[in-house]
């Protein structure tokens, strides 16, 4: 099986049994989804689920949370990981939405990008989520399962793994494909044990094959 024939069995997998795959934080617009995409790095979506509810109504849009200080923001998030660092990025994010987009969430990951806090991959998900664009947002659940089933090969940065990702997913099914992965990598394709008898690609998987 060629490389391209291992995208398209992963592809018809998942179109059929993930058809409808979504993010599993909870927003309801494009201001919570951002705040919590940040408050998500290095934190499981379960924890940030519980922290946004209250943190949004107090601070519920850009505005508010521009003038925000830190000693206001950080008891909401101090369970978080490097509660320090993203009271500073959510405070600074919401600045730079007021200041630079009208306190609108913009849809290119380029200008989502000079807002503190956000790198590529967080840019990435709102692109692809909000916006419905072919971005590839690459977490550690994707870099692994990528890497593992040989959807990558010899990736090094989740850079090099979202090119080539992308260059084999239809532009259709990309913002789908991430969530696939996500998903696969939550709950099947877990770091420690993965359960590949409970593995829908399993027989297209390499890291499968090499296990025996």
């Amino acid at each position: 099986m060629n490389r391209q024939e291992k995208f398209n069995f992963f592809i018809r997998y998942f179109s059929t049994h993930q058809p409808d795959a979504k993010t599993e934080l909870h927003y309801e617009n494009p201001f919570e989804l951002l705040v919590a995409v940040i408050l998500s790095a290095q934190c499981t979506d379960k924890r940030v689920n519980l922290v946004t509810p209250p943190l949004l109504l107090r601070f519920p849009t850009p505005t508010k949370m521009a003038v925000a200080t830190f000693d206001e923001v950080f008891p909401f998030i101090k369970s978080i990981s490097y509660p320090n660092n993203k009271t500073k990025h959510l405070i600074g994010m919401a600045k730079g939405l007021v200041d630079k987009y009208n306190s609108q969430v913009p849809s290119e990951v380029e200008e989502l990008m000079t807002l503190p806090g956000v790198g590529r991959k967080t840019a990435n998900v709102i692109a692809s989520v909000v916006y419905k664009q072919p971005k590839m947002a690459v977490d550690t659940h994707v870099f692994r399962v990528a890497e593992r089933i040989g959807l990558s090969k010899n990736s090094k940065t989740p850079l090099e793994t979202e090119k080539q990702l992308i260059k084999y997913i239809p532009e259709d099914k990309i913002h789908l494909a991430h969530h696939w992965l996500i998903l696969h990598g939550r709950y099947v394709c877990t770091a420690r044990k993965p359960k590949c008898d409970e593995c829908g690609v399993r027989e297209v998987c390499d890291y499968r094959r090499k296990d025996g």
